[in-house]
């Protein structure tokens, strides 16, 4: 993000060049038009539809994984700040509340009628013309806007009939090492002691996890750590206390994992936020 506070973008693309397994240190509401995608949101695959809405929080892992097709590739993708989204909630309302995949009712897919898409549509558009326009106010109308919308978002994941077979079944196998690298990644795991966990090849481990993550189980363990580890940094907690923390051997080896990933250093991201 280049704003403080929130961010949209309205994409239209013939040709699109693929993208790593990744995340944001900002909410992303993802509104779905046109296109041949599948989505992959922390191992859970979603094949899109038009008019599919995803809802990604910043600790989730994610990647979209575009096939050719006819039609271009197009959506409208909506970054909210953390520290903004959470100023915008009141005691009584937590806006955030559509993002929270600790709710074991959370799906990151939510899967529209026609008269559900027509509103978001038409909110999201809203927004990118205000924020475009430069007319008196606007900064105050957009984010009446969009708090409106995320209102609206909120009071959409909590009706009942939000979901209706969005998910593509993870592969049982890789739903678990996903389970266990998410409770183990802390501490000396890899590639061969979680194979060696669970009694099969890593070679076949390491297959069956790419083909579902879309990237391989050392990465996967390394980008978790580093998600992290800039949770605590944001914090306030040092970068040598979050390093070891977050299953790094030591500061040396934590601080080339972190540079070469976000292209700054730790000690730079903790004057950044």
């Amino acid at each position: 993000m280049t704003r403080a506070n929130f961010e949209v973008f309205h994409y239209r693309d013939a040709k699109f060049e693929g993208v790593a397994v990744h995340q944001h240190d900002f909410y992303e509401v993802y509104f779905f038009i046109s296109g041949n995608v599948e989505y992959s949101v922390e191992g859970k695959s979603y094949h899109l539809n038009k008019g599919d809405l995803l809802l990604i929080n910043p600790l989730e892992l994610h990647q979209p994984r575009i096939a050719p097709d006819q039609n271009p590739y197009e959506r409208i993708v909506l970054w909210i700040n953390k520290t903004y989204l959470s100023r915008l909630c009141t005691n009584n309302t937590s806006l955030s509340q559509c993002f929270d995949n600790t709710n074991p009712q959370h799906t990151n897919l939510l899967r529209l009628t026609k008269a559900q898409q027509s509103y978001i549509s038409s909110k999201l558009s809203e927004l990118i013309e205000e924020t475009r326009s430069g007319d008196y106010g606007s900064d105050l109308a957009a984010e009446a806007i969009l708090t409106r919308f995320l209102v609206e978002l909120n009071r959409l994941t909590l009706s009942t009939d939000k979901k209706a077979d969005t998910e593509k079944t993870t592969a049982p196998l890789v739903s678990e090492v996903l389970a266990y690298i998410n409770q183990h990644y802390c501490e000396k795991i890899s590639l061969s002691t979680i194979a060696d966990e669970f009694f099969i090849s890593k070679y076949y481990l390491s297959h069956a996890f790419h083909s579902v993550v879309g990237t391989s189980v050392n990465r996967y363990i390394t980008l978790k750590r580093l998600i992290n580890a800039k949770q605590m940094l944001s914090s306030g907690i040092k970068p040598t206390t979050a390093a070891l923390h977050c299953g790094f051997n030591d500061y040396a080896g934590f601080y080339r994992a972190f540079t070469a990933e976000y292209g700054i250093t730790p000690k730079e991201y903790v004057i950044k936020v």
